[in-house]
């Protein structure tokens, strides 16, 4: 294995949870109404020190896209998923976003959220993966 290069941001940043390796700002947030089913999620324009994994179709809440799962370069952790292609028309803003679940990440001031009981309960325009 190569050497591992890691970016480190300056600001509000999440980072994950289990090995603090920063991966957004707060400034890229675009929306914070995504759930997953472990609860809240946040789409992103741009995260830093992931990797992706394979693409694959999904049929989300919003319909059907094509994503990659994303995963921690510190300690391999999934995180989140970023969108590939988004087969309708209204939902080709996602594109190139990417999603990081909240549960996964701390947050600007160091809170760690957890799993809620009731991830699964209610609806937004948030995916179901």
């Amino acid at each position: 294995m190569g050497r591992l290069f890691v970016v480190n941001l300056e600001g509000r940043i999440y980072s994950c949870k289990h090995c603090r390796t920063h991966l957004a700002l707060y400034e890229d947030i675009i929306s914070k109404t995504f759930h997953s089913r472990n609860g809240k999620a946040y789409l992103f324009n741009k995260v830093v020190n992931i990797s992706l994994g394979e693409k694959e179709d999904r049929m989300m809440m919003t319909g059907l896209h094509t994503v990659a799962d994303i995963f921690c370069v510190g300690c391999g952790s999934m995180v989140g998923w970023k969108y590939e292609t988004a087969h309708d028309k209204g939902q080709k803003y996602k594109e190139g976003k990417s999603v990081l679940e909240r549960y996964k990440m701390s947050g600007p001031d160091g809170s760690n959220y957890w799993i809620s009981h009731e991830a699964n309960i209610g609806g937004s325009d948030a995916d179901d993966a």
